[in-house]
């Protein structure tokens, strides 16, 4: 749907001026198009594409896009080999669950049963466990804190409490997020934090289900990032138990609806969030039953990793893996003007935009001694499953991949002074990252927002549980154009009106200096590797070390 584009927070940055601060490393400067970042994302995000949702029209037409562009920009294929050729894919077969009605959810209060409406006061994700359907009834409601056990912080919110066959209600984040400090290493989000790790345990413990209390700062987003990413079709990789990581029931309630379970129980809902941050917390019963009803369609469904190479010259069986995601949400809810397309401009049509430009810098050459892949995911939007499955089936060694760099929302507000990763893990690869920026006069700022878990939320993380050393670049805070308080207001704009929204649609307005002077940077960085015996490894306490070291015999 056409819609007023993403204006005002967007001023045009003379591109001249990335191109003299950002000298790209090589005699002759390979020149990234702004034009055609633009008009790829401009395509990509287009109604036409419908969303890019995973198993969809909108998916066929994407990967055939991509493949286009792999190869216009001199990639060969890079993806499985099939009778003796290697192609342009891998495929990922993935487990698809969507309602084939609206569920019915009532909360029982005081003996009354109230009418929850979904997409407003609760979210119900269709059920990923192999189950056709939710059919829950009288389910009994018990608030656990953050959800969290965590022995070697000394943490555990549930205390030997039973909660098999149950609703489990929990706050987002984990126990620091309040107060800024404490077991959980402060504002950074640690994976306790994350909606997945909570419905892993709800799982582990049988509980019936696992419903997450929505508040707006704790989340990092808005209801309506919730809304949006939990109501429509869900996804998961083909598991040989999915009840062991997926209870009956997942979803996430509104706040408001937290306050009244509490108050209907005689409790208040700031004192339980009080408690809970506190190691003694113990299991509170609410006084309250839960009904959930729905028919679900589910099926294995085969989507797409796309994937090209430039094939090294001395050591080709070692690999740099540059990634972006390709999917977004697809067509869902309507918002308030009626547009059910969720476009994916910014996410992630610009990490993409990056990918195929990166892909060109390296086949114009000269050739890299390493081999170089370019690899555009699946189902990031569903829970990182496109790299999950990569990780755990990779086409090239994890033991001679040299590391791997994630793009995931880039900037269209100008170049920076800086530049930053998600989260703050400690690792060689971002050594190297800082030397070469150095080089290209720019400077290296931490995660302005770990409290949002960023190191948890895009595709370098699935490749980090597999012991690659692994980042994912993010744009800087310190703008030529407007410094930090702009690209904070920026930053806030985005999250709330357009991050996974129909509103995140193409601005002709964008300016994509901040792209390129990042783009150069993942690519001095890329050749720095490519054309080394360098194998970087994460540091001594990372709890990513045990699964590099354990490939170490690969490498030479």
């Amino acid at each position: 749907m056409t819609r007023r584009p993403l204006l005002g927070l967007a001023t045009i940055i003379s591109l001249s001026l990335c191109g003299a601060s950002f000298a790209a490393p090589r005699a002759a400067p390979f020149k990234y198009s702004a034009a055609r970042m633009s008009e790829n994302i401009r395509i990509l995000s287009s109604d036409a594409f419908e969303g890019r949702g995973p198993n969809t029209p909108g998916e066929t037409k994407t990967v055939a896009y991509l493949i286009e562009q792999f190869r216009l920009a001199g990639l060969k294929p890079g993806g499985v080999i099939k009778a003796g050729k290697r192609t342009w894919t891998q495929p990922v077969p993935l487990l698809k669950s969507e309602f084939a009605v609206t569920p019915v959810v009532s909360v029982k209060l005081g003996g009354q049963a109230v009418a929850l409406t979904q997409g407003e006061d609760i979210a119900v994700r269709a059920p990923t466990n192999g189950d056709q359907g939710i059919d829950l009834t009288d389910k009994p409601l018990v608030f656990v804190g953050y959800g969290v056990k965590a022995p070697e912080r000394g943490w555990d919110d549930y205390k030997g409490v039973d909660v098999r066959g149950k609703v489990i209600v929990m706050l987002v984040n984990d126990p620091d997020i309040e107060g800024g400090e404490g077991q959980f290493g402060g504002k950074a989000m640690t994976y306790y934090g994350r909606w997945t790790y909570k419905f892993e345990e709800g799982a582990r413990r049988q509980a019936a289900g696992v419903l997450v209390v929505h508040e707006t700062g704790p989340a990092a987003y808005g209801w309506a990032t919730v809304k949006n990413s939990n109501t429509n079709a869900m996804f998961d990789i083909v598991r040989k138990d999915p009840r062991a990581e997926h209870p009956p029931l997942e979803g996430w309630i509104q706040r408001d609806l937290a306050v009244k379970l509490a108050a209907d129980s005689g409790l208040d809902f700031e004192a339980l969030k009080a408690a809970a941050r506190k190691k003694d917390f113990r299991p509170v019963e609410l006084k309250a039953r839960l009904d959930v009803h729905g028919d679900a369609r589910t099926e294995v469904i085969t989507s797409q990793n796309v994937v090209g190479i430039v094939p090294g010259t001395t050591h080709p069986d070692e690999t740099i893996i540059y990634s972006a995601h390709w999917d977004h949400l697809g067509v869902g809810l309507p918002d308030a003007n009626g547009d059910k397309i969720y476009n994916g401009a910014i996410d992630n049509g610009t990490g993409l935009a990056q990918l195929i430009e990166q892909g060109r810098s390296f086949a114009a050459g000269p050739r890299p001694q390493r081999s170089v892949v370019f690899m555009a995911v699946t189902a990031e939007e569903k829970g990182l499953l496109g790299s999950e499955y990569y990780a755990a089936n990779p086409i090239y060694p994890a033991g001679k991949t040299v590391g791997m760099l994630n793009t995931d929302v880039m900037s269209v507000v100008g170049a920076a002074k800086d530049y930053s990763i998600r989260g703050s893990a400690k690792l060689g690869l971002l050594g190297d990252l800082i030397e070469e920026a150095t080089r290209l006069g720019r400077t290296y700022t931490p995660d302005a927002h770990p409290e949002t878990g960023g190191f948890y939320r895009s595709d370098h993380f699935t490749f980090a549980k597999a012991g690659i050393p692994a980042i994912s670049l993010t744009p800087g805070q310190d703008l030529f154009n407007g410094g930090v308080a702009r690209s904070e207001a920026f930053g806030k704009a985005y999250t709330s009106k357009y991050y996974h929204q129909p509103d995140d649609e193409w601005s002709p307005d964008w300016d994509y200096s901040g792209m390129i002077a990042d783009a150069t940077l993942l690519h001095a960085l890329g050749v720095r590797l490519a054309n080394s015996r360098e194998w970087p490894n994460w540091s001594a306490d990372s709890e990513f070390r045990a699964a590099r070291d354990r490939t170490a015999s690969e490498r030479r």
